[in-house]
């Protein structure tokens, strides 16, 4: 008999679910499931007419992290081997970080390492009340390299170094204010409040603008000035020529409101 499938997707009209689907293991982040992972968010899911990715994870936890089982069998591999393992996580969080559609989190139970970083390498997180959160690397001699490129677009140096050099469970409403999340709800509200942030975000916002500006945020990160004046600059101008931008400035002109882009 085959393995359970690592990941599961759900999805209802434009909006994809996507559940971690290891709850004995804590969703522990198995070779199976980042590769998984790595594929589903890879797709372009726009050209498949969906609009957001809506992640969580199945039993008590959203995610233990790394797969430790699997990384001490790595300790004797070669550096080829390491190295290879490492561009997969590479791959699954750099598809999730320049996926296209909106991508939120929704955070319940424990939140660790490389779970932590696969959340907030989303849009926007929606934590419940009861959720915690850790970058545990440090404590086991590890070094949370991969997610030390993209969280500095979250939270500020200072808690990016309690983070990352003095981790300890942090509570949802700790994270919530220093910004590793967006949203902390009643853990019973978690999957509809996600969903009702999903969909508010996509009636306001058109899918052509989120895409472009998702992508302009990575591109000017680590900039200097004058690099990210001139992207910039550049966006501005192309965004203008798109279908989206002449239906929001025409529907504003005939009616002095903005569009429905669920519509």
């Amino acid at each position: 008999m085959s393995a359970p499938a690592p990941v599961e997707v759900h999805r209802d009209g434009a909006i994809v679910r996507i559940v971690l689907a290891d709850p004995a293991r804590a969703n522990a982040l198995s070779p199976a499931m980042v590769a998984a992972l790595g594929d589903l968010f890879a797709r372009d899911w726009r050209a498949e007419g969906v609009r957001a990715l809506l992640l969580a994870g199945a039993g008590r936890h959203f995610s233990a992290g790394a797969d430790l089982a699997h990384l001490a069998s790595l300790q004797e591999a070669t550096p080829e081997a390491n190295r290879r393992d490492s561009e997969a996580l590479r791959a699954l969080f750099e598809s999730l970080l320049r996926q296209e559609v909106l991508t939120v989190a929704l955070v319940h139970g424990a939140c660790v390492a490389g779970g932590c970083g696969l959340a907030t390498a989303c849009d926007f997180v929606v934590a419940a009340e009861g959720a915690t959160f850790q970058y545990t690397e440090v404590r086991i001699g590890f070094v949370p390299a991969l997610v030390a490129t993209f969280l500095p677009l979250r939270v500020r140096g200072s808690d990016l170094r309690e983070l990352l050099l003095h981790p300890r469970p942090l509570a949802a409403p700790e994270a919530l204010a220093i910004g590793l999340v967006n949203r902390v709800v009643p853990a019973a509200e978690l999957a509809s409040a996600g969903l009702a942030l999903a969909d508010e975000i996509l009636a306001a916002a058109s899918p052509e603008a989120i895409a472009r500006t998702k992508r302009l945020l990575l591109d000017l990160a680590g900039q200097p000035l004058a690099t990210r004046l001139d992207l910039a600059t550049a966006a501005n101008a192309e965004a203008r020529a798109t279908a989206d931008c002449r239906r929001g400035i025409a529907t504003f002109l005939a009616d002095k409101r903005t569009p429905d882009w669920r519509r």
